[in-house]
């Protein structure tokens, strides 16, 4: 479709680190807007749609706004996008590619920078706008490298950087990077621990934690900041507990960096050793002894060998065809078998299922295997990483049981 002569978008951006860096006013949205409204009026151009993201980054491909407008592009709906600069549209070298120098002259549609007097109807300055994106996304770069070593620093000084207090903790209302005991909560870690330490497993004190209505750390953050707690109510899971028991702040020391993004254009995060954590001891109140954390710690560290040493390539990939939640894999030897995780926490979530053999689950496997493989012997994990993705289990009926299975092909 044709774009629609004489109508033109107007795209405004302001994110956290513009206004970090400059202050300006000449940044904000409204004065964007403004330029760029009296730009299209004096050229006689109508305007279709003002899309605007607030606090993105300009390497950000999920901004709202932006995809509106590129959505509203492709169908036609203007002939011209307006921006105060050209990084204001992306600081991405890679977008300035596919859609200044792509798509929007296979959709008819016109890119102008008001300030950086970037215009794609003039042929000769595409080296000029490719020459910009590199310097935009070097900025970018840059920038991330700075921001993260002062990051860094705040963390080796003792300074709690997160968003969000540590469950069993708030923070300091003078003081934003020091944390406070917050009672209610840190009596949950407390008995977190002392179950641990009495021999209770992961499991057996999310249950618990479950049947005493105590609400999980998402909930109980939810609340404390004034919002409605979630429905369907989360529960605790095993997953939530082991954090809790081998998280060293509870000790008194702070512990921080245990994840990094994977580049400044990635959402990926990657775990990082546990050698290139930073910890700072003594920044605050302890919830629990150092003796307590360590003996845990032994506990944990001894049960992470067994689980290891039995660890199954199928474990993680079987779901609940009942409530669509993980089938978890218990039991031991030749008598291992998948429950439904979120029964085991609450019948009200999930009613459960009669629990499925794994050796109904290896036969199935292998059989469905021979159909790509002349000799596919033993189930091993590289074939079930390599071809599997998911296995849906559904209860008994007539006395045959539904099975789907989702491969990668």
């Amino acid at each position: 479709m044709p774009p629609r002569k004489g109508w033109a978008a107007v795209y405004c951006r302001l994110s956290k680190e513009d206004e970090e860096k400059t202050a300006r006013e000449s940044e904000s949205i409204r004065n964007q807007r403004a330029l760029l409204l009296a730009w299209a009026a004096e050229h006689g151009y109508r305007i279709y749609r003002v899309y605007t993201d607030e606090d993105y980054s300009g390497i950000d491909r999920a901004r709202p706004g932006f995809n509106a407008m590129l959505a509203d592009a492709r169908a036609g709906k203007f002939e011209v996008i307006l921006a105060k600069t050209q990084s204001r549209f992306t600081r991405d070298m890679e977008l300035v590619e596919k859609y200044l120098h792509g798509l929007f002259p296979e959709w008819g549609v016109r890119f102008i920078a008001v300030l950086d007097h970037v215009d794609t109807c003039d042929p000769a300055g595409k080296k000029a706008r490719q020459i910009n994106g590199l310097i935009n996304e070097w900025y970018l770069e840059d920038l991330s490298g700075n921001v993260r070593a002062v990051l860094d620093h705040k963390r080796r000084s003792g300074s709690y950087i997160a968003s969000f207090a540590l469950y069993g903790y708030r923070k300091d209302p003078q003081d934003h990077s020091r944390l406070l005991p917050d009672e209610p909560a840190a009596q949950v870690v407390r008995q977190i621990f002392a179950l641990y330490l009495q021999g209770n497993g992961a499991g057996r004190i999310a249950q618990t934690l479950n049947a005493q209505g105590v609400p999980p750390p998402s909930a109980y953050r939810a609340v404390s900041v004034g919002q409605p707690r979630p429905t369907p109510a989360p529960l605790w899971c095993k997953a939530t507990v082991r954090r809790i028991l081998s998280t060293q702040t509870y000790a008194g020391d702070l512990e921080q960096g245990r994840v990094r993004k994977l580049n400044y254009k990635s959402r990926r995060v990657i775990r990082l050793p546990r050698e290139d954590w930073i910890i700072v001891p003594g920044t605050h109140v302890p919830l629990i002894s150092r003796a307590d954390f360590a003996a845990v710690q032994a506990r944990l560290a001894a049960h992470g060998r067994q689980t290891a040493a039995t660890h199954h390539p199928l474990a993680g990939l079987v779901r609940c065809g009942v409530c669509g939640g993980k089938m978890e894999l218990t039991g031991a030897a030749a008598r291992r078998y998948f429950r439904c995780r979120t029964a085991r926490r609450s019948k009200t979530a999930c009613p459960g299922q009669p629990y499925w053999p794994l050796c109904d689950a290896e036969a199935l496997i292998e059989k469905q295997l021979s159909r790509y493989a002349a000799a596919p012997g033993q189930l091993t994990q590289d074939q079930a990483a390599a071809l599997l993705q998911s296995i849906t289990v559904y209860p008994p009926q007539d006395g045959t049981r539904r099975i789907e299975l989702r491969w990668s092909f």
